[in-house]
């Protein structure tokens, strides 16, 4: 078996660089030949109407990018790809995962998609910045739809800085969202590898509002209840994800935690350090197994 595994073309991120490296590693302690190649090479192209994929040899790909046109020339190709084109979809933008999670019975803040605007001359309206603060108050969220580690995602605490966000953002996909102040410099990282959860990380920080590391939380591990274990399965269940990172927000009334995120493409350098769990170990095992049962005549992940 022999597997590729694929980052993104252009980032110099240390963490795209310890994420590859380190599965890597543990595809090559159970047996498993793996390269890891940038995705700058054009593998995939349309040509007299058909989709030609010149990738090479591999019986599996493990995509740690965010380039849909790729990924679904790969998954057209027929080769198994983790995560799969739908879900790293719906993870990818954070308004389409929330529309992909509702009606699913997971409890998440009250959220607006955001209105696109294709004239940059064109100011907000008074009545758009009226009905954001009538439907979610102040302070209220302001999220890029596309972006990670935090990225994008700032907080209006008057009508006048969400004035000013709203200019800032109108020319991209974004979202506004509910401040939930109880879970305000903290949040739950769970990891969910092939249905399991692994463990949990608790993410906080005293001097932002958002606790991701990447921009200066901290993690400690975080003991999972069976219930909250079990909530987040559901979630990576109704986005057929094989590997993810769920952010759940802390409710004030001890009811069922909050999605905040789900990312199809977590970084781990951080949770196997506070955890101890071999996450990349976990992954490349379960890639293994649903591999061998497909190419075993069996078809993996309905």
């Amino acid at each position: 078996m022999k597997g590729l595994i694929l980052i993104n073309a252009y980032s110099k991120m240390r963490a795209f660089e310890v994420q590859s490296s380190r599965l890597a590693e543990e595809f090559e302690a159970i047996g498993v030949e793996v390269d890891v190649r940038r995705n700058d090479g054009f593998i995939a192209c349309i040509e007299d109407g058909k989709t030609i994929v010149s990738a090479g040899s591999y019986d599996f790909c493990v995509y740690l990018d965010k380039d849909r046109y790729v990924l679904k020339a790969l998954e057209s190709s027929g080769i198994p790809v983790f995560n799969r084109y739908s879900a790293i979809e719906a993870c990818d933008d954070k308004m389409m995962s929330c529309l992909e999670l509702a009606g699913h019975g997971f409890r998440m803040p009250k959220t607006l998609p955001g209105m696109l605007c294709y004239d940059p001359g064109e100011p907000v309206k008074d009545r758009s910045v009226d009905k954001v603060v009538e439907e979610l108050g102040l302070p209220v969220v302001v999220k890029e739809c596309y972006g990670s580690m935090g990225k994008g995602v700032r907080l209006a605490r008057s009508r006048d800085e969400l004035r000013g966000l709203m200019e800032e953002v109108k020319l991209k996909p974004h979202l506004f969202q509910e401040f939930v102040s109880s879970s305000s410099g903290r949040d739950l990282r769970v990891i969910v590898i092939g249905g399991k959860a692994v463990g949990g990380m608790l993410r906080s920080s005293d001097k932002d509002f958002r606790s991701n590391v990447g921009c200066g939380g901290t993690g400690t591990e975080f003991e999972l209840p069976t219930e909250v274990a079990k909530y987040a399965e559901r979630i990576a269940d109704v986005l057929n994800l094989d590997y993810c990172g769920i952010d759940l927000l802390f409710p004030d009334d001890g009811g069922d935690m909050m999605v905040c995120e789900v990312n199809s493409n977590a970084f781990f350098e951080a949770f196997e350090a506070v955890t101890g769990k071999n996450v990349a170990r976990l992954y490349a095992q379960h890639v293994v197994d649903e591999v061998s049962q497909f190419y075993g005549g069996v078809r993996y992940r309905t």
